[in-house]
């Protein structure tokens, strides 16, 4: 069975400015991968290759198989690959629900609508509480729960989250990686790009660390959380 994604020498840019230096990596179906390195390495310039945002110059992306770098966004999001954004990115002045319902806007989605928005609200059973509440009066927490939820609103194969800790307090940050655990469990593959190494490595089954546009290091997390390179210029230690 081949990867649920596999990415292979990627190329890709902003113009003339190169980013992506031959990028190959997988992701296996039912696990969370996740993506690390520094600023500037590339991270969010692959999640948004991988969903059509920016075109690959050179290299291929293939989902379960297929080939899918030449797709637009729209059929890659229809094939079940969903980014949740660095900054949330909500519709501020619109409802918790709003925002939920935007989130089903293919066509596989739609059609479930009204099943998925009450398998989230007892997920996320504080979005059922502020339902009709606008996104901009919760808190930077609720924030990102009701982002999150969003993206799950497409009924997603391949969830990617990009820096979903951003900002966020600590315990609300442990509450985001208890619910990440749990979209994996309920069959959702995870593709997390995420500045807290630490709690990363605990909860991903495997890890590729980008820089300067190419992967230099990769493994299970408890291993690379170990390996002296990570421990000294991501751990403190």
């Amino acid at each position: 069975m081949p990867p649920l994604l596999e990415v292979d020498e990627l190329f890709a840019g902003y113009g003339n400015i190169r980013v992506l230096n031959g990028v190959s990596l997988e992701i296996q179906s039912g696990s969370i991968t996740a993506l690390l390195g520094s600023n500037g390495a590339g991270k969010t310039t692959l999640l948004r290759t991988i969903v059509g945002l920016i075109k690959a110059n050179r290299g291929r992306i293939q989902h379960e198989g297929q080939p899918i770098h030449e797709l637009p966004p729209q059929q890659r999001v229809e094939r079940g690959i969903v980014l949740v954004p660095e900054g949330r990115q909500l519709f501020s002045d619109f409802t918790v629900e709003e925002n939920l319902k935007l989130g089903a806007f293919v066509p596989h989605a739609r059609e479930r609508m009204s099943t998925t928005l009450e398998e989230i609200y007892g997920f996320f059973p504080k979005l059922a509480e502020r339902r009709r509440q606008a996104a901009r009066t919760m808190s930077g927490g609720e924030q990102q729960m009701l982002a999150l939820a969003r993206g799950l609103m497409s009924r997603p194969r391949l969830l990617m989250l990009d820096e979903p800790s951003l900002g966020l307090a600590p315990v609300i940050t442990a509450q985001l990686f208890e619910i990440i655990q749990q979209i994996r469990d309920n069959s959702v593959t995870v593709f997390i790009v995420e500045q807290n190494v630490r709690t990363t490595l605990q909860i991903a089954d495997y890890t590729y660390v980008l820089d300067q546009g190419k992967v230099t290091l990769q493994g299970p997390g408890t291993a690379l959380a170990n390996e002296p390179r990570i421990r000294t210029a991501y751990l403190g230690m």
